[in-house]
């Protein structure tokens, strides 16, 4: 897993980031989801390292990453905090600017990233995600039945109770689907009880403190500066919930295009292939 890169830890602002590091090129930052570790992306990371300069850290709260303190607002675990962590991260590498790629709830924190930092962020892609405040007001029987756990999680304590009873049953996942390295370094930070909540705190976030910064945003009339790549998984529930995903991202930027992945929702570890591709026709594009 991962051959020729390096595992490594970097201080920024609230603590140490775990990350590895490895390739030729552009620098491209990948963000993985909920509740994987950087190391969903091992199987894409084989595909690009010729390509670009890989940086793939745990997010903030996640995998080996710090966990950042408690706050009655959660501000700590908003996605403005994360990226500006991550970016952080970057500039002690020597990336003053870099592409991001964000899956899941990474792709809030890169979306964050890419609006907070314009100057900071080349190119952005989007995996199985719109905008926090685009779900919760598109938000109907539909998305809270399939996307109940959004509202549980943000629960102060039964959540960590449920999940922390076995979690290995509460999220699933296997050696043999996810490959073992993946696996066991998923199963450790999912085991980890001070982790569950750390996780769980970015949900707490996600309904409070970050769907105000994008409310703030459409009312100061920001936009993405960046290009915007919006892949989704075509066997998991995007265009269900919103029909024209493309169109949802229209509203926050002018420069946007779309694809699906042949895949469910853990893309990179099911269609890694596919979409390296994706990744490859997109950030290989100069831009505008």
């Amino acid at each position: 897993m991962f051959e020729g890169f390096k595992l490594d830890a970097a201080e920024v602002t609230g603590g140490s980031i775990r990350f590895r590091q490895g390739g030729n090129g552009p620098p491209l930052l990948l963000l993985h989801g909920h509740p994987r570790t950087h190391a969903t992306w091992h199987k894409v990371a084989g595909h690009l390292r010729a390509r670009y300069t890989l940086i793939c850290p745990d997010l903030p709260g996640f995998g080996g990453s710090f966990k950042p303190a408690d706050r009655p607002d959660h501000a700590n675990s908003s996605k403005r905090a994360k990226s500006f962590a991550l970016v952080e991260l970057m500039q002690a590498l020597g990336h003053d600017s870099f592409s991001v790629a964000g899956h899941d709830r990474g792709s809030y924190v890169a979306f964050r990233m890419a609006m907070d930092h314009p100057g900071r962020v080349r190119k952005l892609a989007i995996l199985d995600g719109v905008p926090i405040l685009e779900a919760l007001e598109r938000c109907r029987e539909e998305f809270a039945r399939r996307w109940w756990h959004w509202f549980f999680y943000a629960q102060p304590e039964k959540p960590e109770r449920a999940i922390g009873a076995d979690p290995l049953a509460w999220y699933g996942g296997s050696a043999e689907a996810m490959g073992e390295e993946n696996f066991a370094d998923f199963a450790r930070a999912i085991s980890d009880p001070g982790t569950i909540h750390t996780m769980l705190e970015d949900y707490r976030a996600g309904l409070t403190v970050d769907v105000a910064h994008d409310r703030e945003d459409l009312a100061e009339g920001r936009k993405l500066q960046c290009p915007l790549l919006v892949l989704w998984s075509e066997r998991d529930d995007l265009p269900d919930l919103y029909g024209d995903v493309v169109a949802v991202w229209k509203r926050w930027a002018d420069d946007v295009r779309g694809a699906s992945i042949p895949s469910g929702h853990h893309m990179a570890e099911e269609a890694s292939e596919a979409l390296a591709h994706a990744f490859e026709a997109y950030f290989d594009t100069p831009e505008s």
